[in-house]
């Protein structure tokens, strides 16, 4: 049993970090004015752009290059009025004639920096055009790191709020041993954070990461949403620490409900930090979206982390893993796991299905977009892990009735002896 919940454990923590990569598109150019090819007869006064969700702006968000790819001098890059997703720049006056290129760098509402060209001409278009590169989305370095801590900053939050939900719902006879995963998932969520914090801006406008400590850029970052969300997230960890240490010293047993309230709380609000950083925070249905999210990942902690601390459990058991028939056992650890991971699962499906639809936009998309195939694949693997998850339900099943059984037995043998005893004097 315990080989088959580390490889079902191992399984899910490839598919639920694979899918915190950026599995839906990012924000994507939808048009242009002047559009893209254009060959107008006078000098427009500005350009505008809109794009498929709300994005954020840059210092150097656009840059326009002349015939001959000298860089031209431009207003200050500004959102629409009322539109978060339409972004525009004033042109001076006098641009002459000939092809023009615009390029543009700009942050999507997962927090993922997108960039694109596009050219149009005055007058006519020019014999040649100046090659302007747009260069990557990122640094392969700066992006490597920072994917790396984000990856890592999930399943920290998957182990520090699976293993305490854990303790609290399911009273494993002996917590000792999940201090050291509730201590690793803590520390690791402080560092990983701390990482995407300095990484911000480099990763924003694509630079190496030696540019990590620039204080001017690291002040910006501050001034962002993606800064300040990041900023609440490590401000959440102090009292998290607080709540950890009250949890122990309470005692899983004698957790009482304002433990249990104070970590509820503390879990949305961690969780809040990563929906307010991702697609639904932005586009159609937002206060429900953000719901979703936030259940979304609450679902997955519960589950996973809750997982890795069920396999700690027994693997640290050292009496019969059908325990007392007293309730304390490790065997009615796993009946209140299974029970609490079926509702995390229910969950999971329910919300992953309403984020799936949002993000699609249509059923051909399933199979035209990357998203939708890899949604696909998502799909059929989550077939597989409930499957393997309802033969873990029924073994659970057949656990909890030979306890009950044998405790039977143990109630009847000690009755026979007593009449045995009582008959002999």
């Amino acid at each position: 049993m315990t080989r088959r919940l580390a490889l079902l454990g191992a399984v899910l923590l490839l598919l639920v970090l694979g899918g915190a990569g950026p599995a839906s598109a990012h924000a994507v150019l939808r048009s242009s004015d002047p559009a893209d090819g254009t060959v107008l007869k006078s000098a427009p006064d500005s350009v505008t752009l809109a794009f498929s969700e709300s994005v954020g702006l840059l210092d150097d968000s656009f840059r326009l290059f002349d015939p001959a790819g000298r860089r031209v001098h431009t207003g200050e890059a500004r959102h629409a009025p009322d539109h978060p997703d339409t972004a525009e720049v004033a042109f001076p006056a006098g641009l002459g004639q000939g092809t023009f290129t615009v390029a543009w760098r700009v942050v999507s509402a997962d927090s993922h920096p997108v960039s694109g060209a596009f050219t149009f001409s005055v007058g006519k278009p020019s014999p040649t055009s100046a090659a302007i590169g747009t260069g990557r989305n990122e640094n392969p370095v700066t992006g490597g790191l920072h994917e790396l801590a984000r990856y890592a900053a999930y399943g920290a939050a998957a182990l520090l709020i699976g293993t305490a939900a854990f303790v609290l719902l399911c009273r494993p006879p002996d917590p000792g041993p999940l201090r050291r995963p509730l201590a690793a998932g803590w520390w690791t969520l402080l560092g990983s954070t701390v990482v995407l914090l300095v990484l911000r801006a480099p990763y924003e406008t694509g630079a190496g990461p030696a540019s990590a400590l620039d204080v001017p850029a690291l002040t910006h970052t501050l001034t962002t949403r993606p800064g300040l969300v990041l900023l609440a997230r490590l401000a959440l960890l102090a009292p998290t620490a607080a709540f950890l240490v009250r949890l122990y010293r309470r005692g899983a047993g004698q957790a009482a409900l304002t433990t249990l309230a104070m970590g509820t709380a503390l879990a949305l609000a961690l969780a809040l930090t990563w929906a307010a950083s991702d697609h639904a925070s932005a586009g159609i249905q937002v206060p429900l979206a953000m719901t979703s999210s936030v259940l979304h990942l609450l679902a997955m902690a519960v589950w996973l982390g809750g997982l890795m601390a069920l396999l700690t459990t027994l693997q640290g058991a050292t009496a019969d893993p059908r325990g007392t028939g007293d309730g304390s056992g490790p065997s009615a650890t796993v009946a209140r796991f299974s029970r609490v991971a079926f509702l995390a699962v229910t969950v999971l499906v329910v919300t992953g299905l309403y984020q799936s639809w949002r993000g699609l936009g249509s059923w051909a998309a399933l199979t035209d977009t990357t998203y939708g195939r890899l949604l696909l694949v998502k799909l059929a693997a989550v077939a597989l892990l409930l499957a393997a998850a309802g033969r873990s339900r029924r073994w659970t099943a057949r656990l909890v009735t030979a306890e009950r059984a044998e405790k039977a037995g143990r109630t009847r043998g000690a009755g026979r002896t007593a009449v045995r005893e009582e008959a002999s004097q």
